[in-house]
């Protein structure tokens, strides 16, 4: 992954890091899912949502306003 890339969102459920990553992207905001979970055990570890840096503060308000939980 390149740099200037920031963590906003996880969650141990694919659709929850999906919805965040729909909202975002509807606001014009380049989102990337990283899937950290067990490939042979899906309650093993996360799906986490990325972000560019400058993006930071804009998505935050974006997920308050859509009263996503961080």
């Amino acid at each position: 992954m390149e740099k200037n890339w920031v963590k906003i969102f996880s969650s141990s459920n694919f659709y929850q890091s999906e919805i965040v990553k729909q909202v975002l992207i509807r606001h014009h905001i380049d989102t990337v899912l990283l899937n950290k979970q067990d490939s042979s055990h899906r309650a093993f570890g996360d799906i986490e949502v990325y972000i560019h840096q400058e993006d930071f503060s804009k998505a935050i308000e974006i997920m308050i306003l859509n009263q996503i939980s961080l």
